[in-house]
């Protein structure tokens, strides 16, 4: 079904993605922001914090609306810009898969929402290639990307990613790199105001807190099996679209390389402001997604992405009901 890009999908995607999801309003979670989480992060737990009684179904509700979103969005980027042949709905189910692996990439969390404004920059950056006036749209990439920061910090280490795409897609100019970095700061200038109208400027509440330490994972066999279920089709969709490089156009090249570079720093986002949850390493799943999404497509045999599916669809269901992890 998933296959076909037919409009009633959005409707299956949000039932999909409900059946994964369910555990979320069964056993609802209260969010609380902690140190490693910025301002506006900070102000939408303390808005959601004051509503009182059913402020954990709401972080819920909340976190299923984002993940469907940026389900959507991903989906957006793939077929827009033709990573696949064909216009599938692919990308979302997978998203909506691989955020079911672990409990905290379900849950409201500031990488979470980062992620958001992370995907809408890379949706506007693979635009560049056919845009001859840039400048607007590079300010705009800058600004998602400083929002991002604001709600998780780490984030601000796609500019990298955003910097070696922008000189991938076009010809590289001075002045649109400037606009960049000026949309980057744009947040953190506007900060900087309020902090002075409201008098309280100063070093420990301007700057973000920073910290590089080495992620502490504890192994479980659960964890094993869901690294497993990640890396397996991520490795087949990496051959598949290796496979059928040499069929693309330029600019889908490009923009895989794109991915793929986002993919590589994204692992070491998770190194910055580090904690023992799994929460701050759901900016993987947009590239893994992705490749995922060409497994499921390319594959010749068609029962192989099936039993896949419900192979990852079961293992999710048994975490999710078969033991405590969920709740």
């Amino acid at each position: 079904m998933f296959r076909q890009k037919s409009p009633g999908n959005l409707v299956v995607l949000f039932f999909f993605g409900l059946m994964l999801k369910l555990p979320l309003f069964l056993w609802p979670k209260t969010v609380t922001a902690t140190q490693n989480d910025e301002d506006f992060y900070q102000w939408l737990i303390q808005g959601i914090n004051s509503l009182g009684p059913g402020k954990a179904m709401l972080c819920s509700f909340a976190a299923f609306l984002l993940l469907y979103i940026q389900a959507i969005m991903l989906n957006y980027l793939v077929n827009e810009y033709r990573l696949m042949p064909k216009p599938t709905y692919l990308p979302a189910m997978a998203y909506m898969l691989l955020t079911s692996l672990l409990p905290e990439w379900s849950y409201l969390s500031s990488p979470l929402v980062a992620t958001t404004f992370v995907l809408w920059a890379f949706i506007k950056l693979l635009h560049l290639y056919n845009t001859d006036n840039a400048r607007g749209p590079v300010f705009n990439i800058g600004l998602l990307l400083g929002i991002a920061s604001y709600f998780y910090f780490p984030s601000a280490c796609f500019l990298l990613c955003i910097l070696l795409g922008m000189i991938i897609l076009k010809p590289f100019r001075l002045n649109e790199a400037v606009l960049f970095l000026v949309g980057c700061l744009t947040p953190y200038y506007f900060m900087i105001t309020i902090l002075y109208l409201t008098d309280k400027l100063s070093i420990a509440a301007f700057f973000p807190h920073i910290s590089v330490h080495t992620p502490a994972v504890k192994s479980t066999v659960w964890l094993a099996v869901s690294i497993l279920l990640l890396a397996l089709p991520f490795l087949a969709g990496g051959f598949f679209v290796q496979s059928h490089l040499h069929k693309m156009l330029i600019q889908v090249r490009k923009s895989w390389s794109i991915l793929l570079f986002y993919l590589l720093l994204a692992f070491f986002v998770p190194f910055v402001n580090t904690n023992s949850s799994f929460n701050n390493w759901i900016l993987l799943v947009v590239p893994f997604a992705c490749f995922h999404a060409g497994t499921y497509f390319y594959t010749v045999k068609k029962w192989i992405p099936n039993v896949l599916l419900l192979l990852t669809s079961g293992y999710i269901f048994y975490l999710q009901y078969g033991t405590l992890l969920w709740r």
